[in-house]
Formats: C-alpha cells, structure tokens, sequence
C-alpha cells in the first residue's frame, strides 16, 4: 500500500526550491571530443563561439603570458569540463566566478565551476596562463618553432595547446581576437585583419580578428623581425605578407613566390567559388622545418619550401586549403582526404592552366610510375589511419580519384561540384561520405563503385579499371582485359618536378619536426 502525503501549497514551493537538481543531472564533460584518430584531442559538453587572446612574449626569454576568455554554449548539464593547454595556468574564471582547476595527462586543464551548468547556457570562461611554449612536449613532440628572433605556433593536427587553451579539434570551430604585446621593433603576425596596433613603454601590441569560424589548428602565431608588404585585391580585400629578415638565399625565392598570392586566389575564385575570408597573405618566417600549413587567412611556409627556387604550387595548395581545409573542415582527421586531395589536384589544375602539363597527364605519370607492389597503394586515402594521415597516397592517390571523377561525370558537372561543395559546407565541417553523396547529387550518377576502388581498396586498381576511370587510358586501350600488363611510363609534365618539391608538406603532419 502506498501512502500519498498532502502537503500544504506554501510548504510545497519552498521544499522544491530548497532541493537542488540532482547532482547525477551534472556530469563532467568528455576529455575528448570523439576523434577516433586522436581520442585526447578537443573535449565534450561545450560548444566555443569566440576566443579572446591577450597575450605578451619576450622573444629573448621564449616566456608567454596569456589571458584567453572564452566563450561558450553547454550542450549538456556540466559540473565539470576540460580545455587543452600545454601551458601552466593560474586562474580559472566561470562566468566571472573563481573556479578549482587541476591538471590531467599531458594537455588537459579540468575545470570546475563555483556552480553547475545548465544545458543550452552561454559561458565565458577566463584563463590565465604562462610558460615557455618551446619546453612543452605533448605526445613527445612540439608545435612551437623558436627563431633566433622570436618564436612560432604552425602545425597539425594541433598547435593550439602550446599558445592558448581550447576545446582543440576542427568539429568545434570560432571567431578570433588576437592581441599580442612584443617588445618594440618586433612584429607579431596572426590571422585574419590587422585592426590595431599601438606602442607604450617600450612595448608594441598588434591586435588580430578573424572574423569567420576558424578550427583551433588553423589559428597561428608569429613573432619576430619580418619584411612586411601590403596591398589590396581587386575585390578591395586586404593583403598581408610576411618574410623573417634572415631567410638568406631562400629570401627571393619565397618572395617571388608568396607575393603571387593574390593573383593565385583571384584564379581558385574562378575554380571554387569566391574567397571565404576577410583577409589574404603568407608568411616565411626563419625556421628549420619542412613543411607549409593552411593557416586560416595567411599560410605559413617553411623557407626549405624555397630551396630550388620560387615555386608557385605551393602556395596554390595552401591557398586551395582556405576552401578545402579551412572553410569546410574535417569531421574527424579521417576525413583528411577531403582536404589534402582537392589541394593537390588544385596543384594539377595549377599546372593545367600554365600549360606545364595536364591534370591528366599528371594522373597517368602517378599511375604509371607506382608499382603494383609500391606500398603507397595500399594506403587508403579515405580512411588513411593516424600513422599514414598525410602519407603521399593521400594526395597523389587522391587526386588520382579527383580526375577518375572528372573523367566519369564530365567537365561540366565536376566544375560545379569544385565550386558547389564549398558553399554548400561553408565554415561547417564534412567528412568524405558527404562529398559522394554530394557528387552523386550534382551529377545524377552513382560514384560509391568509383570512390571506393580509389579511396578504399588497398591495392593498385587494375588496368581495365583505370582505364574505365579514364587513369592511364591511353596505355591499357590495347588490351583492355588484360590487368597484368604493364603500363608503359608516360612522358614527365614539366610541372612534375616543382610539384614533387611540396611533398614534404604532408610532413607537417609528422611529429619529428621539432
């Protein structure tokens, strides 16, 4: 038998107001966003809209001093939530109130607030923070380049955890302010538009806004002594360009390289549709790495980038990136084929334009010139897994799949799939299962058969495959129900060799570059 209680109105109202919701209502947020790739990276139970960074370094000391608000929407009951910082903080503020913070594993900051968060509830979240970005090692490696003026944050899949604390994965992406104070005859470079700069007492700050959603990798920072230029497109948008002092001989090579940057971007307009962003530029400061990296707004490149010479593709990669990489992210880094092969194939198309050889051509040269038995084949660029990420598979091989594409629905509705996929997902985040549905879309035909043989089988596709993908056409014409005869090498394009030069940036993804 159960008994039923009246209890009087009044009496009523204040035990339910005395009762807080339930504690097991409030759960700590996940310690990693999901990524089966790198299952530490980014957090749950959150949603960052803005990042506020103050910052002061001292090139001579590598020590950095930030103070980052963050703000934020919960999308579940929180009693307690990460951020990924490398650094050491000092206080923690949730919506204005002192929090008990602590620090697990290698990056993550658990924060505690003085009260429980809702769901659905805007947040800021105040940290400040110091150390040496350069004496921080996560995973055993660094994100952080020091120069002999200054130092650098430029890397992938991570470098925010060096300079700022954040939720850190591309699935969660904001708007940025980026103040830094440097000492007087240094510069500090960052994303987007330079909206400010001024000097007090020995001290100069530049004051940085990027103004469209931008994933916590992308975003970057440079100090020291650079030549700076200026300018603006036809379209009135502001140009930035950056180059270390010292870069030595590679100092005009990389000028004459990234000072094509505008008249690189006017063309992908025509291929992918207009620029996504508020600003435009590159920057070469003195480091040792190999590498370059799609930085939102201003690519950063290694001056080894340059060591033959000015090499225009690789600044078409990184600007293709601002579409393919930037604008439209990644899910998750298994769907980094999404944006490495479209920059590659920009490259193709680079070289198409400049009449250095075809995009074709370029793709019968990779089929032709890999053996069956070359370990590259077997690397699948849709899913590459985390050791083979930025593999040359991924790019060769996935450009390979572009122009097999091309070749199937015709030049018509290809082009309109380059230019339609980066207004469909602007500033969202997609993975590799959304550009077949979208090309199937767009085309009317079904592309899962195509896709499949050259992002996911680890094999070589045969002769008569490549063939019907228009891949080596010409050499399997003979005998096209043969798939063991061997494919006669084609002629070289001439773009070959400068396009070769930037394999090394998918070595911005390798953790050796320290």
């Amino acid at each position: 038998m159960h008994r039923r209680f009246l209890v009087p109105s009044a009496l009523a109202a204040s035990v339910l107001l005395a009762i807080p919701a339930s504690a097991a209502d409030y759960v700590p947020g996940a310690p990693g966003i999901g990524d089966p790739y790198y299952p530490a990276s980014g957090n749950g139970g959150y949603d960052v809209s803005h990042y506020d960074l103050r910052l002061k370094y001292q090139p001579a000391t590598d020590v950095l001093e930030g103070t980052a608000t963050i703000l934020a929407t919960t999308t579940q009951n929180l009693s307690r939530f990460n951020l990924d910082l490398g650094l050491k903080a000092g206080e923690v503020r949730v919506n204005g109130r002192k929090a008990a913070f602590t620090t697990s594993g290698e990056q993550e900051l658990e924060i505690t607030p003085a009260v429980p968060l809702e769901k659905g509830r805007t947040v800021s979240v105040v940290v400040r923070y110091a150390g040496k970005p350069s004496e921080v090692r996560i995973g055993g490696w660094t994100a952080w380049h020091r120069t002999p003026d200054g130092g650098v944050a430029a890397q992938e899949p991570d470098s925010a955890a060096w300079w700022f604390p954040s939720n850190d994965h591309p699935l969660d992406k904001a708007t940025f302010d980026v103040s830094v104070s440097v000492p007087d005859g240094t510069q500090a470079i960052s994303n987007g538009v330079l909206q400010s700069q001024s000097s007090r007492l020995g001290w100069t700050r530049y004051n940085w806004r990027s103004n469209k959603p931008q994933a916590t990798y992308l975003a970057t920072l440079a100090v020291g002594k650079f030549d700076i230029t200026t300018g603006t497109t036809a379209n009135g948008l502001p140009v930035l360009n950056a180059y270390s002092k010292d870069l030595g001989d590679n100092a005009g090579a990389a000028r004459a390289s990234i000072e094509r940057t505008a008249e690189v971007a006017e063309w992908l307009e025509g291929v992918f549709g207009p620029y996504p962003f508020n600003a435009l530029g590159g920057y070469v400061p003195n480091v040792t790495s190999g590498y370059a990296l799609e930085t939102q707004t201003r690519p950063f490149y290694s001056p080894r980038q340059f060591n033959n010479g000015a090499n225009v593709s690789v600044v078409v990669h990184e600007l293709a990136h601002q579409w393919y990489g930037d604008s439209v992210s990644v899910d998750n880094w298994k769907d980094i084929w999404v944006n490495e092969g479209f920059a590659r194939y920009s490259q193709w198309l680079w070289s198409e334009k400049e009449g250095e050889g075809t995009a074709q051509e370029l793709a019968d040269y990779v089929y032709a010139t890999r053996a069956a038995e070359d370990p590259f084949w077997t690397v699948k660029p849709g899913d590459p897994g985390p050791d083979n990420q930025f593999h040359i598979a991924v790019y060769d091989r996935g450009a390979l799949a572009l122009q097999a594409l091309r070749n199937e629905i015709g030049d018509e509705d290809f082009f309109a799939v380059l230019k339609g996929w980066p207004t469909e997902f602007a500033y969202g985040n997609a993975q590799v299962g959304d550009f077949v549905a979208y090309a199937e879309r767009v085309s009317g035909k079904p592309l899962a058969a195509l896709f499949d043989t050259w992002l996911y089988q680890p094999v070589k596709p045969a002769v008569p495959a490549a063939a019907e993908a228009g891949v080596a056409a010409r050499s399997a014409a003979a005998t096209p129900e043969s798939e063991s005869v061997p494919v006669p090498v084609p002629v070289q394009p001439r773009s070959w060799k400068k396009i070769a030069e930037t394999n090394t940036i998918h070595e911005h993804g390798g953790h050796d570059e320290h």
